[in-house]
């Protein structure tokens, strides 16, 4: 039998990806007509978790073969390697659809999101460890320096960190910038896939947290439309200007966050637990992208949260001050820590246990 999502992927334009890089789920999600897949710090994290009887050995191994690199090397490795094996079991859709799909995600070091120049560095590498492979660079400051580089040098790019209409078009634009610069210099770009992924449950998050912090009170189910009514309003401004980067829409908290957004011509990343509650669920497949946002919401939010008119606004905010928007500082945050969680883990394998004897 069909399951909703597979019937989204199969009468409908919009595509889903698996939020993963673990092996079984991204055979579940392709298996329900998934064409991508993505992964971050936090992701790789629980991956390890979850296949640790797979990876613990091949961490030993890696120890073994690489005496003298330091944990993050290994950490590394082990992060381009569960790419790599991704990538590999995209590379049929990859294939099939001459590279408009069929690409892993991988994450330039959240660590570096200052540094254009660092993650330029990184996404170069990361682009070649596999034809099918997609970069993410944040949508900061730097983030945008380092997008407009890399597309020009022929990486197809995600646009991540990224929770606001002014973040989403500043991608667009530096993204057309350099296919323009390309085109005008003779390289080919039809083989280019880039995405900007927005972050629709993180701005949710957000609002909630401003109600929290500023003792506002507001109907409840109002920040749960934030994320879906910034990410509507950057599609049709997307179309309107032209851009080549499909939108991407990720961090799930309520299936409105799905069934909101079917029918529109753009691509959800999906936790795999997601996938299978949507696939449990009754909710009918059927077309309500182009469905507006409920008036009297809207219209709470841009009265009562002035962060979410920041977020909702074309010019509510400059590049300058991507960096320091609430969203971006908690996910960075969130990363970064993740990041060394997982380097904490490659440790705790290299380090051996202590005898309590001794």
């Amino acid at each position: 039998m069909e399951t909703p999502l597979g019937l989204m992927a199969r009468t409908t334009p919009t595509q889903y990806w698996n939020d993963s890089c673990s092996v079984a789920e991204l055979e579940y999600a392709l298996g329900n007509g998934a064409v991508g897949a993505t992964s971050n710090p936090t992701i790789v994290g629980e991956v390890l978790k979850k296949e640790l009887a797979t990876w613990l050995p091949r961490i030993r191994a890696i120890r073994d073969e690489r005496p003298t690199a330091s944990d993050v090397e290994i950490t590394w490795q082990l992060i381009e390697e569960m790419a790599i094996g991704g990538a590999r079991i995209l590379a049929p859709v990859f294939e099939r659809v001459g590279g408009r799909s069929g690409r892993l995600s991988i994450q330039t070091n959240p660590t570096l999101h200052r540094d254009a120049a660092a993650m330029l560095e990184e996404g170069r590498r990361f682009s070649g460890l596999a034809p099918n492979m997609q970069v993410k660079f944040p949508a900061t400051a730097a983030g945008l320096e380092a997008i407009e580089d890399a597309t020009f040098l022929g990486i197809s790019i995600n646009g991540t960190v990224s929770f606001t209409l002014p973040q989403a078009l500043a991608v667009g634009a530096a993204v057309e910038r350099a296919l323009v610069r390309r085109e005008a210099a003779g390289l080919a770009v039809s083989t280019m896939s880039p995405v900007c992924t927005l972050m629709i449950g993180r701005l949710d998050d957000w609002m909630k947290a401003i109600c929290e912090r500023d003792d506002i009170s507001i109907d409840p189910a109002a920040p749960n439309w934030a994320g879906i009514a910034v990410l509507k309003r950057a599609a049709a401004i997307y179309q309107e200007r032209g851009y080549r980067t499909r939108l991407l829409v990720a961090a799930y908290r309520h299936h409105l966050h799905w069934s909101e957004l079917i029918g529109g011509d753009i691509s959800l990343t999906i936790p795999y637990a997601w996938q299978r509650r949507f696939n449990a669920s009754s909710i009918e497949v059927r077309p309500r992208f182009d469905d507006p946002v409920p008036p009297a919401l809207l219209d709470e939010l841009q009265a009562r949260i002035p962060d979410f008119v920041r977020a909702y606004e074309p010019d509510g905010l400059a590049v300058a001050e991507f960096d320091g928007y609430g969203a971006t500082v908690r996910t960075l945050r969130g990363f970064i820590g993740s990041y060394w969680d997982l380097v904490r883990t490659i440790d705790d394998v290299l380090l051996p246990n202590p005898d309590v004897r001794a």
